[in-house]
């Protein structure tokens, strides 16, 4: 009877964790860190979920702005923030999966200085060529560059950029080789495109759609296995290369140590923000597609996105390349 006892107890105070609640949560309003400035892809995102999750969880969220370091700054912010559920983290490829590779050092560790809390969306890059450029698809451009192995090049926002990285997964899918051009951002990138200095580039497509529109540029294939729902008309580049996907996402992490019944709370209720239509349907015209989901299936994609972007600076050289 003592022993069963015992058992009993025991088995008590394992599930105790489990079913801690924190009553009352939210009491206050809670900081939602993003670490980009204000105005850009980024933080327009941060501002379409934070205003209905505040409404569900009845607390104001403030959108503080940290940028800097290519996400360092913001996410080193949310890595030391207390765990108590009022600071909430952006966050995007660069910041957690690509970032551990790239630089030297880092002053947070993505595996254990987060919880993953779920997945926003994904975002479609587009390629885009200048209009000195004859290919029309993919098929031709794979077949024009590897007749001109190191002749054509492609601008970027700057090294490690996930358009970069798009761009060297493309070569190292279809073996062909094209030269790097970097810049210091997106804007001196496309002006370059458009001028046809450079060949190609890709980016964001709210960023590109307005150059493709007006015709400055040509939207050659968005670097995704399907193609998006709001450009259902641009070729997306897994018709011709099975698989490849070089989308970028977004998320919400945060701190490590923070109680689950609060993670579970807010992927609820970001869950049910991401399924109203007004919000999805002002993603689709960024050419992002809302997803959601649970934590682990963020946390899965993380590491996924990490070990590939790890191999892939490797290959190209750029592994531990950047010093802080």
């Amino acid at each position: 009877m003592v022993y069963r006892m015992l058992g009993i107890i025991a088995a008590a105070l394992l599930a105790w964790p489990v079913q801690a609640q924190v009553p009352n949560y939210p009491v206050r309003p809670i900081r939602f860190i993003v670490p980009f400035p204000p105005g850009g892809g980024t933080d327009t995102v941060a501002r379409l979920i934070a205003q209905p999750l505040g409404e569900r969880l009845k607390q104001q969220i403030i959108i503080d702005n940290r940028s800097g370091a290519n996400a360092i700054i913001g996410t080193d912010l949310g890595a030391k923030a207390p765990a108590d559920g009022y600071t909430l983290l952006f966050c995007l490829p660069a910041s957690v999966s690509i970032n551990p590779t790239l630089y030297q050092t880092l002053p947070y560790d993505p595996a254990h200085d987060f919880s993953p809390v779920i997945q926003l969306n994904t975002i479609a890059l587009l390629l885009v060529t200048a209009n000195v450029l004859s290919v029309k698809n993919v098929a031709e451009l794979i077949a024009h560059a590897k007749a001109r192995p190191g002749q054509l090049n492609f601008a970027s926002s700057g090294n490690g950029s996930s358009a970069h990285l798009g761009m060297e997964l493309f070569n190292a899918t279809t073996g062909i080789r094209m030269v790097h051009v970097p810049y210091k951002g997106g804007g001196p990138a496309m002006a370059d495109t458009i001028s046809g200095q450079t060949h190609m580039m890709a980016g964001p497509m709210i960023a590109a759609m307005p150059h493709v529109r007006g015709g400055r540029v040509r939207a050659l294939a968005v670097m995704t296995p399907k193609r998006v729902k709001g450009f259902p008309d641009v070729e997306a580049m897994g018709e011709t290369l099975p698989g490849f996907d070089a989308s970028l996402w977004h998320g919400v992490l945060v701190p490590r140590g923070t109680p689950l019944s609060i993670v579970q709370r807010l992927n609820r209720e970001l869950n049910e923000v991401l399924r109203r239509p007004e919000v999805a349907d002002r993603m689709a015209t960024q050419g992002a597609e809302a997803v959601g989901g649970t934590p682990a299936q963020f946390a899965a994609l993380i590491r996924s996105d990490t070990a590939k972007y790890a191999k892939l600076l490797k290959d190209v050289g750029l592994a531990r390349s950047v010093s802080q």
